[in-house]
């Protein structure tokens, strides 16, 4: 009796995984990255955030418009000034392809700072420290710190920029416009 019991849990547990192997229980869609070669072997992909339309989470001090409603963002106290973004991103398609988190403070005693942390799920998560002040055209340049996934071995800058006016759509306010010029690691020169 207990030999078929047995046979029965092994032979369930292979049926089980053959199942599994040949129909897949999630079917998860993976957009095609739409990257550009650069002529000195890096590459460039534009990434861009549909204001308010794409803004998941806005954690400010002293916000009564918070995102989520009635989020209780912590005081001068705890925090200082630190502000907090969560977004979706998307390609230059317009189709959603990860999330990203920006952090920003401006306290003097804590050291001024803004900071990109761009997720894209299946390829990695790219780190980016921002200068302060932007630039006198409104773009604001980074250098990438760290990645994971695809991003691990890659350098290179990520530039911000505001695009107030936005035609296409009415319920598009602006955009945030995040370019990555990625270079791979310098291999031994034959």
């Amino acid at each position: 009796m207990i030999r078929t019991f047995l046979f029965g849990i092994i032979l369930g547990a292979l049926g089980a995984g053959a199942l599994t192997w040949y129909v897949p229980a999630v079917d998860l869609h993976r957009e095609r990255s739409l990257i550009s070669v650069r002529p000195n072997g890096g590459n460039m992909e534009v990434f861009q955030i549909n204001l308010p339309r794409d803004r998941i989470l806005v954690g400010l001090p002293n916000v009564e418009n918070s995102i989520p409603a009635g989020l209780n963002w912590p005081g001068a106290g705890y925090l200082g000034d630190m502000q907090a973004e969560m977004f979706k991103v998307r390609d230059s398609n317009n189709a959603v392809v990860g999330v990203a988190s920006r952090l920003a403070s401006s306290s003097e005693k804590a050291g001024a700072f803004i900071e990109w942390a761009l997720h894209l799920p299946a390829r990695g998560t790219i780190y980016v420290k921002m200068e302060i002040t932007p630039s006198a055209d409104g773009v604001r340049s980074g250098e990438l710190l760290v990645g994971t996934g695809d991003f691990a071995t890659l350098s290179g800058s990520v530039r911000e920029q505001f695009v107030s006016e936005v035609a296409e759509d009415e319920d598009i306010q602006s955009r945030i416009r995040l370019e990555a010029e990625l270079l791979g690691p310098l291999g031994d020169l034959e």
